[in-house]
């Protein structure tokens, strides 16, 4: 019986199989024969994305976080920074498609519709958002509910940057870290006197808070720009799966994801 050469292994790998370009590049369905679907499906296909890589990289931000790890978690955030304001830009490609354009092909979506994108409602989780509707319309026991019940359990981003300044020897006061993560965080007046010393050293710590405000102003831009995008592409009519539309975007405009770090600026 002869042995399996390992170069041959190898060679056998390729571009295609490697990312698997015949799964992704068969994954689009288009509903209808209108050109501009597809644009549609490419776009939000990407976002996930985009968002599967957004939650990978903030579970690192946290594992380094209450490490104490400056160096990792400032590149890091860098990294989910970048990603940001790719989401940003793609909002200008998908503005390419004109009302009537996507009128055109709007009825075939049928109940489906952005707001049931659940790596979205599990980064907003890891992010803080604590609000348990939405994952409300996700079958019991489904892995989608599941995830995201799950990342409201657990600690938040905040909740990962307050053991990081504990590591650096800032006194986070008790009740902050001991408090239950499963409940949204609230602006405290003791953490932000924390806060006021990790800008006066003016060190890795204050990097790191910079790049968090950084985060949440990104975040606040994309939900801004999507807005936008939505009001001028189907104005006040209602969205696609019985939404809102453009009315709830508005609503989750400016909700900090780390009170603290905008209510100290007043005072530096």
């Amino acid at each position: 019986m002869s042995e399996t050469n390992p170069a041959d292994t190898q060679a056998a790998l390729t571009y295609t199989s490697y990312l698997s370009l015949d799964e992704v590049l068969t994954a689009q369905h288009p509903r209808s024969d209108e050109h501009d679907e597809l644009l549609f499906i490419v776009i939000h296909q990407v976002y996930e994305l985009w968002f599967k890589q957004l939650l990978h990289e903030l579970g690192l931000v946290q594992n380094v976080l209450e490490r104490g790890d400056t160096a990792h978690a400032v590149r890091t955030l860098r990294r989910v920074l970048t990603i940001l304001k790719v989401n940003v830009a793609q909002i200008d490609v998908l503005e390419t498609m004109t009302p009537r354009q996507f009128t055109s092909f709007r009825a075939r979506l049928d109940a489906s519709s952005g707001f049931q994108s659940a790596q979205f409602r599990e980064l907003e989780a890891v992010l803080g958002r604590r609000d348990r509707r939405a994952f409300a319309h996700y079958p019991e026991g489904g892995e989608q509910r599941a995830r995201i019940a799950a990342a409201m359990d657990r600690r938040s981003l905040y909740d990962s940057f307050l053991r990081y300044l504990v590591s650096h020897g800032y006194e986070v006061p008790a009740s902050l870290l001991k408090r239950d993560v499963a409940e949204p965080a609230e602006a405290s007046p003791e953490l932000q006197e924390v806060l006021l010393a990790v800008y006066a050293d003016d060190s890795g710590p204050s990097t790191v808070a910079e790049h968090l405000v950084d985060l949440d102003e990104g975040l606040q831009e994309w939900r801004y720009r999507h807005v936008k995008m939505v009001e001028r592409t189907i104005g006040a009519k209602p969205g696609t799966g019985g939404s809102a539309g453009a009315a709830y975007l508005r609503g989750t405009l400016f909700e900090a994801a780390f009170p603290d770090l905008w209510a100290v600026r007043s005072r530096l």
